[in-house]
């Protein structure tokens, strides 16, 4: 019994079978019942029955009752045989082909550095004031000053001026100042804790062993939901692609960028599938920096190999 296993469509088609067995056996005893039963009433008309227990059935030619023996039997195999299919019914795990070194990336490919907000260049320098010589032909000699007495004495009649009054504008109000340009959060490639793919946030172990299983999660959930092209299936092309993208300080996955194509329709595959991971239950666990959630920029190879 050990040694028996079932998979799910096979105990489904034999239930099915099961169910039809029994459907037949109970059209064949009514048609049965129902050829006997012709012409019972008048030959059984003067019948007179010496015990109650020889007339539950009415009619002798259609004793149900005698079939009792083999209704039982055929009950007892259909449910054993039911037990049966219930403990040998076996869950098949879905093998996930995943390339090996899946993860290691080839020293050749250049990593394009995080994009970090940059301080404005400072303003230019005001150009040197230019001197220029004058000729001495243009050179005006100047007037000496004519000075006008102005001394007063007992005799000297002094006027009043009349006062003038201005009228004072009330200056312009200064325009607003502009607003300060958005202050961009600065996005990190290394960090103390680098993000996490969702699903191992509850298992046992350091900061490490949940990398280690979250890479395992990351890589089972590309390689089962990444489409082989046909177009490169075809045409045999295998290689690998490489993507970046930016795990956000709410986990989720932005600016996704492929950075290495091998064509055929490879990079966008791997891109849909890097994408999905924003509509998972989880989102991703993000890095840290001194305790502080904060934006990591991720590389992601994703292998292309034809099986077999």
């Amino acid at each position: 019994m050990n040694d028996i296993s079932l998979t799910g469509t096979m105990v489904f088609l034999g239930i099915i079978a099961l169910a039809v067995i029994v459907i037949l056996i109970i059209v064949g005893f009514k048609s049965f019942f129902k050829s006997k039963s012709v012409g019972l009433t008048e030959k059984y008309a003067d019948k007179e029955w010496s015990s109650p227990l020889q007339a539950r059935a009415k009619y002798p030619d259609v004793n149900a009752f005698g079939f009792s023996r083999p209704i039982w039997l055929f009950g007892l195999s259909a449910a054993l045989l039911t037990t049966i299919f219930a403990f040998s019914w076996t869950n098949y795990a879905e093998e996930i082909f995943i390339p090996d070194d899946a993860l290691e990336l080839d020293e050749e490919i250049e990593i394009e550095p995080p994009r970090t907000a940059e301080p404005p260049p400072p303003p230019p320098p005001p150009p040197p004031p230019v001197i220029e010589e004058v000729p001495e032909e243009e050179i005006e000699e100047e007037e000496e000053p004519v000075f006008e007495d102005t001394s007063i004495d007992e005799e000297t009649v002094v006027e009043e001026p009349e006062p003038v009054i201005e009228k004072e504008e009330a200056p312009p109000p200064p325009p607003p100042p502009p607003p300060p340009p958005p202050k961009e959060e600065e996005i990190f490639k290394v960090v103390e804790q680098m993000p996490r793919f969702p699903g191992c946030e509850n298992e046992p172990g350091d900061n490490k062993a949940k990398e280690e299983c979250a890479k395992g999660k990351m890589l089972q959930y590309i390689y089962k939901n990444l489409k082989y092209p046909a177009i490169a299936r075809e045409n045999g092309v295998e290689g690998m692609c490489v993507l970046q993208f930016v795990v956000g300080t709410d986990g989720a996955v932005e600016d996704v960028k492929i950075v290495r194509d091998i064509g055929a329709g490879c990079g966008t595959a791997a891109e849909l599938v890097v994408n999905g991971m924003n509509n998972l239950p989880e989102k991703w666990t993000p890095g840290k920096q001194r305790g502080r959630p904060v934006k990591v920029l991720y590389t992601l190879p994703v292998r292309f190999k034809l099986e077999g």
